[in-house]
């Protein structure tokens, strides 16, 4: 396991006290309303949060996603981020962690994370500098000595699961990438370690967030295409570089300096080091990755789920272009067949990825296209969050707004951890079961049939072999 140099470790200045920031900030939910009437000379000049109000903050897994979560969350003035982490020291060939700059190849890692957040607390400095951050290399030597009250993940999918448990058995608040988890098994653990930990959760689904997905739910609220029996959602190509591969690449080259690969491997099953897997085209890899499915799929379906009040589906099939079993294939179809739920009907729910693409709406004007997720009412369709045909929209207008807009996705969570409601997609109310359902799609995939769902006991009954895909045995040495 690299150990980190005297350079790596930063002194962060934080004053050590007999109750931490983190038990501080468990009572802020019953403090609230004296929070909000204080005087603003006791707040903070400009109203700005003193120090001892801060939530302290460290981001693990800091390559493409994780500085961009980091550059956003340094953005928040009730946060400090106080350490990174990230099992390699510096590299390039990251996706560019700046969206606005395009996809370019970026250099990431926790040398760059931690030059980002020095650099950002540095223009409040009248000297122009800060060394207040430290990284790391291991998250349990983080966790260990940081006494920091809330994490950002954004590892790999394959180690989601070890970090957050870690994350939640200290009661540390958790931000973490989608898919919550790489397994079946693994969300339904930490849904319920997240339920004792009584923290505050967020998933990275940051588009449940937007106005449009809340337009969504009130046009089906509303009853503008009716009682919904039907859905398709749809995305393009992995945007993800697409591996060459049949099978594994046969060089070992050398492991680059700086990265940890035995760490980076964690429990996933050992193979040697190649650029074929880190940095980021580990998607296209079944051992650490959950393809466009896991990926996607919390993004796509979030609004779905919440729209039409989905809860476990009874049965799930899934095809595929060719599986290697080695790599994600290139393109899947999934149809999942949901119960009635109170006054709503049954539902059929169909998965294309890949670029592969549903039926057209029968109400779809020429020159249209189908992409997103598609409604089909008896009354009517909805693409998205408009009616088709556009005609129709224009007719209809807006559906009448009867849910709160969002914050933001971020800010969710870090109102939740001052006291506020739970965030959006929090893993108890949202995120565990979205996860698992889309989780539930490769499951199909791999025993290559129909498979009839028991959710609440999480087994599959129709075919007890196929059970084996809801979770795997870890290497040596790794336990969740």
């Amino acid at each position: 396991m690299e150990k980190n140099t005297a350079s790596d470790r930063q002194t962060s200045g934080r004053r050590k006290t007999d109750i931490s920031r983190r038990q501080f900030l468990g009572h802020a939910a019953a403090a609230a309303t004296i929070f909000q009437i204080v005087p603003g000379h006791v707040v903070g000049a400009n109203g700005k949060i003193p120090p001892s109000g801060k939530i302290t903050f460290a981001g693990i897994g800091v390559g493409g996603q994780g500085l961009q979560n980091v550059n956003t969350f340094l953005q928040f003035p009730e946060i400090r981020v106080v350490a990174v982490c990230d099992v390699h020291r510096e590299a390039a060939g990251f996706l560019s962690w700046n969206w606005t700059q395009g996809k370019e190849q970026k250099k990431a890692g926790r040398e760059p994370a931690r030059q980002l957040v020095e650099e950002y607390y540095a223009k409040d400095k009248a000297s122009g500098t800060y060394k207040g951050c430290k990284m790391y290399a291991d998250y349990r030597e983080l966790l260990e000595k940081e006494d920091v009250d809330a994490v950002m993940i954004a590892t790999p999918d394959h180690t989601h699961a070890m970090i957050t448990m870690a994350a939640l058995r200290k009661r540390k608040h958790v931000y973490c990438e989608k898919p919550l988890t790489y397994s079946i098994y693994e969300a339904r653990q930490v849904v319920e370690e997240a339920r004792k930990a009584k923290v505050a959760t967020q998933l990275g689904n940051q588009g449940q967030a937007l106005q449009e997905a809340r337009v969504t739910c009130e046009f089906i609220m509303a009853g503008a295409i009716g009682p919904v029996r039907e859905v398709h959602a749809s995305i393009g190509a992995r945007f993800w570089s697409s591996g060459t591969w049949e099978g594994r690449p046969t060089e070992t080259p050398p492991v680059p300096d700086g990265l940890d690969w035995d760490l980076w491997i964690g429990p996933a099953p050992h193979r040697p080091y190649h650029p074929a897997y880190h940095p980021w085209v580990w998607r296209n890899w079944w051992d650490f990755g959950t393809g466009l499915f896991g990926d996607m799929g919390c993004h796509t379906l979030s609004t779905t789920f919440k729209a039409l009040k989905l809860q476990y589906p009874v049965s799930v099939e899934a095809s595929s272009t060719k599986n290697n079993w080695e790599n994600y294939p290139v393109g899947v179809i999934a149809k999942y067949e949901f119960p009635a739920r109170g006054d709503m009907p049954p539902l059929t729910l169909n998965w294309y990825d890949g670029g592969l693409k549903p039926p057209a709406p029968k109400d779809l004007e020429p020159g249209r296209g189908v992409g997103g997720v598609v409604y089909v009412g008896d009354k009517g369709t909805l693409i998205g969050h408009r009616l088709v045909p556009e005609s129709k929209q224009k007719e209809y207008g807006k559906p009448p707004q009867v849910l709160p807009r969002s914050p933001g996705h971020h800010k969710e969570w870090v109102d939740a951890i001052l006291g506020g409601p739970p965030a959006g997609s929090n893993f108890i109310d949202h995120a565990g079961l979205l996860t698992e359902s889309c989780l539930l799609g490769n499951v199909a995939l791999r025993a290559g049939k129909k498979l009839t769902w028991d959710g609440p006991n999480m087994k599959v009954t129709n075919d007890e072999g196929a059970n084996k895909f809801l979770h795997r045995e870890y290497r040596q040495g790794w336990s969740l």
